[in-house]
């Protein structure tokens, strides 16, 4: 019986995929639906028996939508996935969603506009109500991400804000910290860098055993590191900012960093660096340029300082998420849609699998081209079977 298994989400599909760590290799196997919705998100319980998926008919940016709903699976032992209830009905398009420590809540984070909701889950693993907040919550401007905080006191919501256009201002990036009791909401404290100008932060990651958050800053392209406090808050400046580029000079608003995770020895940080920005020719968009890679970071034991020691290539265009086995053994990496060139020919979507060393670098084991159609390839992860 396998450990764990690769799922994948193409447009409204979320498919069963059999892992070979040993042989770098992925079998696809099954899959369900979600009618009328597309997966943005999923998140495993912590009892590894169910799996929640967040799903909108709307898209990147502006698109909102008609339809959003959040969906219960039980993990069969195999890793099939069987529905577990009804949609529950969500009320703008989800972005991020996640399960607190204890097992008892949804956490789900929406991005336009800016939206944090918590639902309770029923003993049996089922969606149950929503849970209102103690007070009106900050929510910042284009949230991304929502995590508990290992003991679960406080929750963190990551706002990305956005970057100047001709017709608009930059608008400001921050963490929001929420006190989290019983369900239950409340303000605490609204982190960022400066004034929130020139942060965009997009997803964070805990250290395994040591009180470091590692945040990805979408919008600049780096890495910090915050001391989370005992209590479950966070001070007002980052311990330490790193870059995740090669090429720090020409970066451009099109080149974003991605999803983050530590490795689970808690040695490494690997982090994506996405360009999709594209330029018309002969009436054509084709890529740019730009970096798509991803960074990987050494962590100094006794600091948590990160240090930058390898970039490598996605043969692929914008790795939007990524997963790392339970043994750290393998990385797997995702792009999202197709990308036409200046050449002619069109770079597919693709699952990217790395093996990874004992010093934490990565080498490039197998590509897989994936025929998105007309979806995207939203998400996937790695869930550890019960």
């Amino acid at each position: 019986m396998p450990k764990a298994v690769f799922y994948q989400s193409i447009g409204p599909e979320l498919w069963r995929h059999a892992i070979d760590v040993d042989g770098a290799a992925l079998t696809r196997q099954s899959s369900v639906t979600i009618a009328g919705a597309n997966v943005q998100y999923v998140w495993p319980h912590p009892s590894k028996h169910f799996l929640y998926a967040v799903s909108s008919d709307g898209g990147p940016g502006t698109i909102p939508g008609t339809k959003h709903v959040a969906t219960a699976f039980r993990i069969e032992a195999d890793g099939t996935l069987r529905f577990h209830g009804g949609n529950t009905r969500l009320p703008s398009r989800p972005v991020h969603c996640s399960v607190d420590r204890s097992g008892q809540y949804l956490l789900t984070a929406y991005n336009y506009p800016s939206n944090i909701t918590v639902h309770r889950l029923n003993a049996d693993g089922s969606i149950g109500d929503e849970i209102p907040p103690r007070e009106k919550l900050d929510v910042g401007i284009f949230a991304h991400q929502v995590l508990t905080t290992p003991g679960d006191r406080t929750a963190i919501m990551v706002t990305r804000g956005n970057n100047a256009v001709p017709d608009k201002p930059e608008d400001p990036g921050a963490l929001k910290v929420y006190g989290f009791k019983d369900g239950v909401l409340s303000n605490l404290a609204s982190i960022a860098r400066g004034n929130g100008l020139g942060f965009g932060p997009r997803h964070l990651d805990f250290h395994p055993t040591e009180p470091w958050v590692f945040l990805s800053v979408e919008r600049q392209s780096e890495l910090h590191v915050y001391r989370l406090n005992g209590d479950g808050t966070l001070p007002a400046e980052a311990a330490f900012i790193k870059n995740a580029l090669t090429d720090r000079i020409n970066h451009t608003p099109t080149q974003m960093s991605g999803a983050i995770h530590v490795h689970p020895n808690g040695r490494f940080i690997y982090m994506t660096n996405r360009n999709s920005g594209t330029e018309e020719i002969a009436g054509r968009k084709v890529f740019k340029g730009g970096e798509n890679n991803i960074a990987v970071f050494s962590i100094d034991p006794a600091t948590g300082e990160p240090t930058l020691i390898q970039n490598i290539d996605a043969p692929t265009n914008h790795l939007r998420t990524f997963a790392i086995d339970p043994s750290g053994r393998l990385l797997i990496a995702t792009s999202i849609q197709p990308m036409a060139l200046s050449d002619g020919s069109t770079l597919p979507a693709a699952l990217v699998l790395y093996r990874i060393g004992d010093d934490g670098r990565l080498t490039f084991a197998r590509k897989y081209d994936i025929d998105v159609g007309r979806f995207m390839q939203f998400w996937t992860g790695i869930v550890t079977l019960p």
